[in-house]
């Protein structure tokens, strides 16, 4: 055996002795840096007080992240933001513009919309409950109570009685006033008169652009120009029409008058 594969086998045992101590010295140097973590037990039976103290809090825990996780659809179908996306929709639809504006901003639009018109509702609920929760002059009962007092007052106040009425009696509710109709009812049925709502602001947009549509159809058809489409023709005569009346201004102070926030309780 040469004297260079003699070295080269020195050089690979003392690397494999080198692992082997790495190896063994690696386990006990993490057991000490690192201490074992003990899992709690969870164990079904008759706890003491302290330990129902502590299932309780997780219960509640749980039942914020709960609402946590449904709070954005809590606010989109319990505010201003329905009846502002479908009635955008069916301008942009009306239009004939297809993607323009895109749905990111006509989602934007609308998003800023609620925002101005929710912003009543949210002052209301800092003043009346999260300033005082916060000052410790209200318990979480009344904190709670107060805090959902201005949306029930928004949605009542948009909210038609005829689809109140459905859902009380789908519910077998009995309620001796609107205003005491219980929230599972008075979601639904806020949702429902929204829609409704932005149905017939939509068919009052449509008005004006079906009667460009109809009469640039008309006079393609008296011209004999059959395979030209309509809806290319009309496209510009609505932009224009759109533009000299002004109508981004006066849709969105349409919109947002429709909602009555002048009519909000104090």
């Amino acid at each position: 055996m040469s004297a260079r594969t003699g070295r080269w086998l020195g050089i690979i045992l003392l690397a494999v002795v080198l692992v082997g101590l790495i190896g063994a010295y690696a386990p006990v140097q993490a057991q000490n840096e690192f201490p074992s973590i003990e899992m709690p037990k969870i164990t079904i039976d008759g706890a003491p007080q302290d330990e129902r103290a502590k299932t309780s809090s997780f219960l509640q825990i749980m039942f914020f992240l709960t609402t946590l996780t449904l709070a954005p659809y809590i606010l989109i179908m319990s505010t201003a933001f329905i009846r502002t996306t479908i009635t955008l929709s069916f301008l942009r639809t009306a239009l004939g513009t297809q993607q323009v504006p895109s749905t990111q901003v006509l989602m934007g639009l609308a998003l800023f919309i609620t925002m101005y018109v929710m912003a009543p509702v949210g002052i209301k609920m800092n003043k009346t409950a999260i300033q005082p929760y916060l000052a410790g002059t209200i318990e979480q009962p009344e904190f709670v109570a107060k805090l959902t007092t201005p949306p029930r007052q928004f949605m009542l106040l948009q909210c038609r009685d005829k689809d109140l009425i459905l859902f009380l009696e789908l519910s077998q509710q009995k309620v001796e006033s609107r205003n005491d109709a219980p929230i599972y009812v008075l979601l639904p049925a806020f949702v429902l008169s929204e829609i409704k709502t932005a149905f017939e602001i939509g068919f009052l947009l449509y008005l004006p652009f079906l009667v460009i549509d109809m009469i640039v159809a008309s006079v393609l058809m008296s011209m004999g120009m059959f395979m030209l489409s309509p809806m290319t023709i009309s496209l510009p005569f609505k932009l224009l029409m759109f533009v000299m009346i002004d109508g981004w201004h006066l849709i969105i102070k349409g919109l947002v008058k429709s909602f009555h926030m002048e009519n909000m309780p104090p």
